[in-house]
């Protein structure tokens, strides 16, 4: 059954008897049962989301079905609300109908009456469960395709776990290069979670002085510690209802390490100075440059802590390896850069693809960024990469450009992409030439018409 499945029936009547012959119907139908006695019962199982219906008797000490129904309607108006009557409620319970009611059942009711009544409610109740989950799925997959922009394999399989995490409320670990994005795919994952009118706060383990760090992350009250004349509220405590991004994880001491795995395994702290539990309700998605796995074997980071964050791990693709998202990627940072700089986006020289995918990008996403902005600000006469040479006026400032013809435009481009899979694959042929999807002794045909040597790739290098 999915996540969005109606299938509950919330039953609320004062009398015990009542309340059993319902749960024994309806447990044979089929349905999971919650059973409840009074008004303010049903108003602490109940939510925006309910996956199910309610039933109701109309006539209970204290609060009635009324005051329920009119609980139901301001918390939900979709959620479907059956109530049961007495022969002399019949025209009250018209009346509840207009009021947003869906149905009612008139006692006595014989078993067929109430699950007949309960299925129609429930199949209404499902198809707008449905039809919420699928706007919901929608809209984070706005959010998701306009953040984490590209076509390639790799970027498609990151935007598709992204998806996949936002949909659950556990932690993530993000793996990736400096500079791939880790904290931009984990304002997505917040952004597209039903966490978002949370707040999303980010804090870089790796900048903050290892004194300051306890009281950033636990907040303290006044008097916890010289110069501490205030309470302060923590990250974790300031980030609850939302997300909790720590980068850097990897640097965060490992004394430190063993009070944020009690925090995040009872999602409760005590701020410095203090006795008192507050309970948390967040997320927490962490991000690191370093194989975890690998320095928690070292004892460099706790191995709990690495299981603990480890709920759901995301890899970032390094730049290099993400192809033509190389070039897309670059003309929208170019058009971004003009629209924030007030100036004109200079025109593309024409072997500016093949110099993009040719370059290794050590600074990923972040360098790339930081080209295309001096592109912008220079007229086009910065070089994009290290090793570009400055160009004249007319736009054509990535190696010259004037003169060139087509042929030598697509050369150079063919060239660049096979020495990057070379590099990528580490001279490895038979991988190279799988990536690129041509055959071995094509591939071998380009390496002599190109003067490529394959040796030169076998540690990752890139003569290019």
């Amino acid at each position: 059954m999915s996540d969005t499945a109606a299938d509950t029936v919330l039953f609320v009547d004062d009398e015990p008897d009542v309340r059993l012959a319902a749960q024994q119907t309806l447990d044979l139908a089929g349905w999971r049962v919650v059973l409840c006695s009074s008004v303010a019962e049903a108003r602490a199982a109940l939510g925006p989301d309910f996956p199910g219906i309610v039933v109701s008797d109309v006539r209970m000490p204290g609060e009635d079905g009324l005051a329920l129904l009119d609980h139901v309607t301001a918390l939900d108006r979709d959620l479907p609300m059956v109530l049961i009557t007495g022969h002399g409620d019949v025209p009250m319970a018209v009346e509840a109908m207009r009021a947003g009611a869906y149905d009612f059942i008139e006692k006595p009711y014989r078993a067929e009456r109430l699950t007949g009544t309960v299925a129609r409610a429930m199949d209404k109740r499902r198809l707008v469960l449905e039809n919420r989950a699928l706007r919901r799925a929608l809209g984070a997959a706005d959010v998701i395709e306009s953040r984490l922009l590209g076509q390639s394999p790799a970027i498609r399989e990151v935007r598709r776990m992204v998806a996949a995490a936002a949909a659950v409320d556990a932690d993530v670990l993000i793996t990736g290069e400096t500079g791939t994005g880790k904290e931009v795919v984990a304002r997505c994952i917040h952004e597209a979670s039903n966490r978002r009118n949370g707040r999303f706060v980010p804090l870089n383990c790796g900048a903050m002085p290892e004194a300051m760090i306890e009281s950033e992350l636990f907040g303290h009250e006044a008097g916890s510690f010289t110069g501490a004349t205030g309470r302060r509220i923590g990250k974790l405590e300031h980030a609850s209802g939302g997300t909790l991004f720590l980068d850097e994880i990897e640097s965060m001491p490992l004394a430190l390490q063993v009070r944020l795995l009690r925090a995040l395994q009872e999602r409760c702290i005590e701020r410095l100075g203090s006795n008192t539990a507050i309970p948390l309700d967040l997320r927490v998605v962490a991000a690191t440059k370093v194989d975890l796995r690998k320095a928690a074997d070292d004892g460099e980071f706790r191995e709990d802590l690495y299981y603990r964050l480890d709920v759901l791990a995301l890899s970032l693709p390094p730049l290099r390896s993400r192809g033509d998202d190389i070039v897309l990627l670059f003309r929208h940072f170019v058009l971004d850069a003009a629209a924030r700089y007030g100036r004109e986006a200079p025109p593309l020289p024409p072997d500016l693809a093949a110099r993009l995918i040719g370059h290794r990008w050590p600074g990923n996403v972040r360098e790339l960024r930081n080209a295309a902005e001096r592109f912008v600000l220079l007229d086009g006469r910065a070089p994009v990469a290290p090793g570009d040479a400055g160009g004249g006026g007319d736009g054509e400032g990535v190696a010259g450009g004037v003169g060139v013809s087509l042929p030598e435009r697509v050369a150079a481009f063919e060239k660049a992409l096979i020495a990057r899979s070379l590099a990528d694959n580490r001279g490895d042929m038979i991988r190279a030439a799988h990536d690129l999807g041509v055959p071995r002794k094509t591939l071998y045909d380009k390496l002599r018409k190109y003067d490529l040597d394959r040796a030169s790739f076998a540690l990752g290098e890139n003569p290019e």
